[in-house]
């Protein structure tokens, strides 16, 4: 059985790319046959709201995305927000940790910049590796006035994937990925290892999503083989960006949900996403039955999508 999910951060009204992401990937695992998860990725406590989370259910029901379990209808792997689940993730980390795969990392964000650390192919800085390798004495000296983020250590090894859109992925782990972390200073899990800790533990099969997260894929591979977890299927999606090349964001008030509920009926607005995806080759109105049948993979483009709203 096909298991797709999808898995918006509470952390503000949603907009049109987000629901195009969830669109695509509704439509990929409907179109299987399969079922469909909602996940609430609410790690970051401060700008994630509960009020947000209501309002992500209400809007992809109101364009009849249904889902099969998770958000607040529950079901057999609840809970289903993340903010919720540190005691699964708390369980892989100690078996990261009996596997000598974690260090301490005393290292502020502005200490890296300032190492002029190299930048990844998706423009995230890469760890130099600074803390990977203090002495025992020099990391109880920290502690005394320091806590910590916890990385995992990268090998110098190559990566690969074949991604079910973008085709086959390569990279070399330790100078495009680095060590990253796995848990926060503040005690919060980071977001590679409570992915992975996620989709591993509800059965996910098939990851749609966008691909700006092509690069971050390595990294939780990294984690599922080490966990000894089944590794999903992969597909990316090109990015929805505005005329003048930026990626649309929650910012963007013209492309958020509150907006586009006044301006378009779920079918619109539904064959707008279609069109921009080129799954129909004309703007028009359409049903998500009618538009499961015109999925294909084939059909979507790979470079990115310029949306002028």
């Amino acid at each position: 059985m096909i298991r797709g999910r999808f898995a918006p951060s509470p952390s503000g009204r949603m907009h049109l790319g987000n629901i195009y992401s969830a669109v695509l990937s509704w439509l990929s695992t409907r179109s299987q046959g399969g079922e469909w998860i909602l996940r609430i990725e609410d790690l970051d406590r401060q700008r994630c709201r509960p009020e947000y989370a209501t309002q992500i259910e209400d809007d992809l029901l109101w364009l009849g995305l249904d889902w099969d379990e998770g958000g607040s209808r529950g079901g057999t792997n609840a809970p289903y927000f993340q903010s919720q689940r540190d005691e699964f993730y708390q369980a892989e980390l100690e078996k990261l940790k009996r596997k000598n795969l974690l260090y301490p990392c005393f290292c502020s964000r502005a200490d890296i910049m300032a190492a002029s650390a190299p930048h990844s192919s998706d423009g995230s800085i890469v760890y130099n590796g600074h803390c990977r390798n203090l002495t025992e004495n020099e990391r109880m000296v920290l502690l005394s006035t320091k806590t910590p983020s916890i990385r995992i250590a990268i090998p110098d090894a190559l990566s690969s994937f074949v991604d079910g859109h973008y085709g086959e992925q390569k990279c070399n782990l330790q100078h495009d990925c680095g060590d990253f972390i796995v848990q926060r200073a503040d005690g919060n899990f980071a977001y590679q290892l409570a992915v992975v800790t996620d989709d591993a533990l509800m059965g996910i099969t098939e990851v749609v999503r966008g691909r700006d997260l092509l690069q971050a894929t390595h990294q939780q591979i990294f984690i599922y083989k080490q966990l000894n977890y089944n590794i999903p299927t992969f597909s990316h999606l090109p990015l929805l960006i505005t005329t003048q090349g930026a990626r649309l964001a929650k910012r963007d008030k013209a492309a958020d949900m509150g907006i586009l509920r006044q301006q378009f009926k779920p079918e619109e607005l539904l064959g707008m996403i279609a069109f921009l995806s080129h799954l129909i080759d004309r703007q028009q109105p359409i049903s998500l039955t009618e538009l499961t049948k015109e999925f294909s993979w084939s059909k979507i483009p790979k470079e990115d999508i310029c949306c002028d709203l």
